[in-house]
């Protein structure tokens, strides 16, 4: 019995050392090597055996506390369509005299070669510092000799004097993700906000160690005329609070349509500084609440204190606005105005850099500059103007009160309809008709005494698409005609931001591309640089693909090439929200007159349908004469944003919508 024990104890004991050297660097096996296919997903690209990363502080008798994170990982690449997995970036703070520092180190690719392990690794050639803008640097490296098979590990380390907030840890990657553990070891003077995403939970493990830090003073001694420096070692000894966060076999995170940003529901955690305790030192709280976040932020020098200055645009604001009568004329105008002075420096934000004043002077400005100098100028006519924090799309959905929850300002004023939401740093956006970047939920209003109130930033009215047809279709089943399409508000501003930039010919390119069979004449555009109009666009057409005959008989769809023929909602199901961005309209009236010899003989029938909860509704009208065939359709989308758990709703509507649209009509040969 006892040796069994001992066998036993060994066998368990070989097991966890095992387990164990598979989630250390180093420890690539032939096993893993040969691995062609993720055991959970054989889809996968690529996978991540372990990722481990530790947040943890040290002390500088000359800086205090500074936090270091050190990250490890070990990734398998199964096809060539993850040889990027292979390459690794991390962006680091560069903007002023306080900066951070990240470097690499232990990148190695493994690979075998006649059934042996052969390492290669990481030359200088291979790393590399890119600049991003004044603030930010990226630190990048390209592992070598990367095939289908190769496994690669590599460490980083980034040091910072920044102790606000911890870099994000995401458990879940766009691949697999085998095993991730996240630690923190944070001293007992510091509390943090612990903010976790995403649906999947890590398991949790708490403990409490002592922590002794070495200190040296350089005191002055007199030894009677004699007078010298000598050196006195002590010591001081905190407790930690160790946190292991773990999570194993993670499912890769895909892309789904309409999702507004996929790391919004990427399982992760985040800390943020709370509060500060040090010895002899009065207790500091930072942001608990929303209110907590907007006093501060309002308190600083770089956004509250920039919304009092005016007189660097007194002249020309009340040459521009005092012959004008109505608020909505004067709101218009001022908008206009800081679009067209002002060019926006990608920079996100909402504090100023050089000030509002500097940014009107030098006509270019970050997103703080020129939305605040937006508010002064309304407040300055004497509207009741506020600006209003949001999150961009790229930067997440702002979930927890937080100073990093939001990384734009954007402008408001007060109507007789409401509040009406602007940003100048978009030349093509409109009052109440925002960039889509800043469609994120909510935002925070922030008023004069810097208190604040939840601001819904999701459109509510429709945004029409209307498409007028006039066609005739031959015996040989090639249609021609002409077509006008009429785009307003979001459509309007959506058409903008993708093909204002273009040249005629390109946009016709993309036109016809996008229609297999499609040509193009006699192009009209018009209202494409009039805000305040809808965009319209007119063109002819000939398309030889849209008619099939077989035998004496044609059929077509009855909405030709706009026709949608997938539905776009495929997945069984769905854990993310479906964002539409805004709630839209889409009306087409075409009107087909069918070639001589031809009569109809069957159309699809008229129907109308909707989703539950006033979601959005369909509906296909077709009536006909000998020589003509009418089709009127409605399809609206109501709502901006459609909940998770109403997707199977949303998808059966979709799918009825499609089935109807490709319902042929057929004409005979007479």
């Amino acid at each position: 019995m006892k040796k069994i024990l001992i066998i036993t104890t060994f066998f368990i004991l070989g097991m966890q050392i095992n387990f164990a050297q598979k989630r250390e660097l180093g420890a690539v096996t032939v096993d893993e090597l040969k691995e062609t296919v993720h055991p959970k997903d054989s889809s996968a690209v690529a996978a991540v055996l372990f990722e481990k990363g530790k947040t943890y502080f040290e002390y500088s008798q000359e800086d205090g506390f500074f936090v270091i994170t050190e990250v490890q990982a070990k990734i398998k690449i199964y096809k060539k369509e993850g040889y990027d997995y292979a390459n690794k970036s991390v962006r680091f703070y560069v903007g002023n005299s306080t900066k951070e520092t990240v470097s690499f180190s232990k990148a190695v690719s493994y690979n075998l070669v006649n059934g042996q392990i052969e390492k290669t690794k990481l030359k200088s050639e291979g790393e590399f510092t890119e600049n991003i803008n004044k603030f930010w640097s990226r630190k990048k490296i390209t592992m070598p000799n990367v095939k289908e098979g190769t496994i690669i590990e590599f460490k980083y380390e980034i040091k910072t004097p920044f102790i606000s907030t911890f870099p994000e840890w995401s458990f879940q990657n766009d691949i697999p993700v085998n095993y991730s553990e996240y630690q923190t070891l944070i001293p007992e003077y510091y509390g943090y906000n612990v903010y976790r995403k995403g649906s999947l939970q890590p398991v949790e493990i708490k403990n409490i160690v002592s922590k002794t830090v070495a200190t040296s003073d350089r005191n002055l001694v007199k030894n009677g005329a004699a007078i010298k420096y000598e050196r006195s070692m002590n010591s001081f000894t905190y407790s930690e609070q160790v946190v292991t966060y773990k999570l194993e076999n993670v499912p890769a995170l895909k892309e789904e349509a309409f999702v507004n940003n996929i790391d919004n529901y990427r399982a992760s955690i985040y800390h943020e500084l709370a509060s500060k305790r040090l010895p002899q030192s009065v207790a500091e709280f930072y942001s608990a609440t929303w209110e907590d976040v907007t006093k501060k932020i309002y308190e600083n020098d770089d956004f509250g204190t920039q919304l009092t200055k005016s007189n660097y645009f007194e002249e020309d604001v009340n040459a521009i606005t005092k012959d004008l009568g109505t608020r909505e004329e004067k709101i218009a105008v001022l908008l206009n105005f800081v679009q067209n002075r002002m060019t926006w420096n990608q920079f996100s934000g909402y504090y100023c850099d050089g000030g509002v004043k500097k940014a009107y002077q030098d006509k270019t400005g970050n997103a703080a500059e020129i939305n605040l100098m937006l508010v002064a100028m309304l407040r300055h006519i004497g509207l009741d103007a506020n600006p209003v924090l949001v999150s961009t799309r790229s930067n997440g959905i702002p979930l927890f009160p937080s100073r990093s929850a939001f990384n734009f300002v954007i402008a408001s004023v007060v109507t007789d309809n409401g509040v009406t939401l602007m940003d100048a740093t978009s030349k093509i956006s409109r009052p109440n008709v925002l960039p889509l970047y800043d469609l994120n939920w909510f935002g925070r209003l922030v008023k004069k005494d810097g208190t604040s109130e939840m601001l819904d930033l999701m459109p509510k009215a429709l945004s029409d698409d209307v498409i007028n047809m006039l066609v005739t279709i031959d015996a040989e089943g090639v249609v021609t005609g002409k077509v006008k399409e009429q785009y307003f508000d979001y459509a309007a501003l959506s058409y903008r931001d993708k093909y204002l930039g273009l040249t005629r010919e390109s946009y016709l390119e993309n036109l016809e591309k996008r229609h297999q069979g499609l040509e193009v004449s006699e192009f009209e555009l018009t209202n494409d640089k009039i805000l305040s109009e809808p965009v319209i666009e007119k063109y002819t057409i000939k398309n030889s693909n849209l008619v099939e005959k077989i035998g004496d008989k044609l059929y077509f769809e009855p909405l030709l090439y706009f026709t949608q023929a997938e539905n776009p909602f495929k997945q069984e199901n769905r854990e993310y929200p479906v964002d539409f961005s805004f709630p839209f309209k889409d009306k087409y009236m075409v009107n087909i007159t069918i070639p001589e010899g031809y009569q109809i003989e069957s159309l699809p029938k008229s129907a109308a349908f909707s989703m539950a909860n006033n979601y959005g509704a369909y509906s296909m009208n077709l009536s006909n004469t000998d020589k003509n065939i009418q089709v009127v359709v409605s399809f609206t989308v109501n709502t901006s944003i459609i909940p998770s758990e109403d997707y199977e709703t949303l998808k059966e509507f979709f799918k009825v919508l499609i089935e109807k649209q490709n319902e042929k009509i057929v004409l005979k040969k007479i």
